[in-house]
């Protein structure tokens, strides 16, 4: 496969990064807040990107029949990369997971009143898979859906249940629900729905992370209707649904570029950085540790720009009307190999730079000015959402493998 870019897509890149350079604001792009950049709500970052709507750029891979410019995958890369090195705010959910399940399966009722928020940048959701006994097992969740007809003769299902782990839900204004609608089929008993967060018998608790200061929510719901128009897809048929977009998910959310970052701010420190006097660049086992670092971080690279490859060809199949199957082994081997990477990144940071290391995110005299201790916080999470590394595993295991489910 070829690793370069074509000279368009490499003229794209600088597109990009010439419009990022005039709209360069602190409130908008923040490092420091590791993959927590592309779940900050401000009125900046969300002005921040309907412009990016405006341009075209939210919309780039969707078919140009929903308002989309109808490209290849690897633009949407790209732009993602090029937003989550500088911390700033991701295409993220709507774009990606929502809005193309919606194209692939959603009604036409789902898609008009959807599909243009999303381009503009008018509306944010909230992803619900995770319970507190359905983690990174999503067929296992257990919200309850039952058949409802109201008093004015609506149609549609009765909510009961609960959600944790829910990101966005403090501030998004739907919630991408999954809802167990048969209890007698696991992976085909699951109906994804859309529900409105700001009505009665939905409570939002927050849930504190030791992630650079991250919420997240626990989320209840008691008596929640919901029309059958807000159902997406077919009923039963959510957990397919839900297994296409963790893909988009697992790539999407766990970009490379902020990896690589770190990587950058570490390698800067050691350069120039002293420990008893002498340089902390001719200590050997510093040497050995950053070359090893910086190998694995060309695999990490690589493992992305495969995974792009691998969906441009899907994408290419799916448009001319041939049989697919999703890159769903390729996207947990990146998922797996990136943030486990990552971690072992902030592991070494916070040896290499010593005692100091422990200092706050912001400490101008800290080693690497305490990023260090902020990315060994936050990499913990990122091995966990969008399916833990031992969900990867299993993935890797019996779909790349073929090995059996109790081996």
């Amino acid at each position: 496969m070829d690793f370069e870019f074509s000279p368009e897509q490499q003229a794209f890149a600088k597109e990009v990064e010439a419009f990022l350079d005039d709209h360069d604001d602190p409130e908008i792009f923040d490092v420091t807040r590791e993959n927590m950049a592309q779940i900050v709500d401000t009125p900046k970052r969300r002005a921040f990107m309907k412009e990016l709507g405006h341009k075209g750029w939210l919309g780039i891979t969707w078919p140009e029949e929903y308002g989309g410019q109808d490209g290849e995958g690897v633009y949407e890369y790209i732009l993602n990369e090029q937003l989550a090195g500088r911390g700033g705010p991701q295409i993220g959910k709507g774009v990606g997971i929502i809005g193309k399940t919606l194209i692939a399966h959603g009604s036409d009722f789902l898609k008009e009143e959807f599909l243009p928020k999303i381009l503009e940048n008018d509306v944010e959701f909230a992803v619900g898979y995770s319970e507190p006994n359905a983690g990174s097992d999503a067929a296992s969740m257990r919200l309850k859906a039952e058949r409802h007809t109201t008093s004015d003769g609506r149609t549609g299902w009765l909510l009961n249940g609960q959600k944790t782990w829910t990101t966005s839900a403090h501030f998004a204004e739907w919630y991408w629900l999954g809802t167990r609608t048969d209890p007698d089929n696991k992976h085909m008993g699951i109906t994804l729905m859309l529900v409105p967060l700001d009505q009665e018998g939905i409570t939002i608790n927050g849930l504190w992370t030791i992630g650079n200061d991250e919420r997240t929510n626990e989320v209840f719901i008691d008596n929640v209707f919901v029309p059958d128009e807000y159902v997406v897809g077919e009923v039963n048929k959510g957990f397919v649904y839900i297994s296409q977009a963790l893909d988009l998910e697992r790539f999407t959310m766990f970009t490379y570029s902020p990896i690589k970052q770190r990587l950058d701010v570490l390698t800067d420190w050691v350069r120039t950085a002293e420990r008893d006097g002498e340089p902390v660049k001719d200590d050997p086992v510093v040497r050995s540790k950053m070359a090893n670092l910086h190998t694995e971080a060309e695999v990490a690279r690589v493992m992305g720009l495969k995974f792009v490859t691998e969906a441009v060809k899907v994408e290419h199949k799916a448009k001319a009307g041939e049989p697919f199957q999703p890159p769903t082994v390729v996207a947990s081997e990146y998922k797996l190999f990136a943030t486990e990477f990552s971690k072992r990144l902030a592991n070494a940071s916070m040896d290499i730079g010593g005692a100091g290391a422990q200092l706050r995110v912001g400490t101008e005299d800290a080693p690497m000015e305490g990023r260090a201790e902020s990315t060994y916080r936050y990499t913990v999470i990122d091995t966990i959402g969008g399916g833990s590394s031992e969900i990867q595993k299993n993935i890797i295991a019996r779909r790349g493998l073929g090995l059996p489910k109790n081996f």
